[in-house]
């Protein structure tokens, strides 16, 4: 495994600027864009928090996970199209990778699939999640970010994997 803060800069320049590709699998594999995360140690271990809003299909599958990939695109705006189509249309209604044209590859450390030809790939085992906590949060951002109250749960996935695409 690549040391996975390596990527960090890369990781955090495309969440900031479209867009990364959170994956989850379930019955069938979902993905969806992600534009907010952090990568961190927690408990001694490298880890990637992921903040999933409750009413995305993506949450319901997350919450009996075991584990999650993230793909991260490598030049801004590539993958442009498919990120938008992540990131408006649910997995419970649309063929995302079909509409997207995205192909998924195998991970190296877990069963969840990754995002063909994206830069950087991260491989993640759940270790816990936490709702964030929309009480405790100035009223600026609430009002900006949770108009509906429709907070975010942050899941927690230490880092098995990092590595190119």
């Amino acid at each position: 495994m690549e040391h996975w803060a390596d990527f960090g800069k890369l990781t955090l320049e495309r969440m900031a600027a479209g867009g990364v590709f959170l994956t989850v699998k379930g019955e069938k594999p979902n993905t969806m864009t992600m534009g907010w995360g952090s990568l961190s140690v927690y408990w001694g271990k490298p880890v990637f928090i992921v903040p999933v809003r409750e009413s995305r299909y993506t949450y319901e599958l997350l919450k009996t996970a075991k584990e999650f990939t993230v793909s991260v695109p490598g030049e801004s705006g590539a993958f442009k199209t498919a990120l938008g189509i992540c990131g408006s249309c649910s997995g419970r209604d649309c063929d995302k990778y079909s509409l997207a044209g995205l192909k998924l590859q195998a991970g190296h450390t877990t069963e969840t699939p990754v995002i063909q030809g994206c830069a950087v790939h991260y491989e993640c085992r759940i270790l816990t999640s936490l709702p964030l906590g929309l009480e405790r949060l100035p009223e600026d951002i609430k009002a900006r970010c949770y108009p509906k109250g429709d907070e975010h749960t942050l899941f927690f996935g230490e880092i098995t994997a990092a590595y190119e695409g």
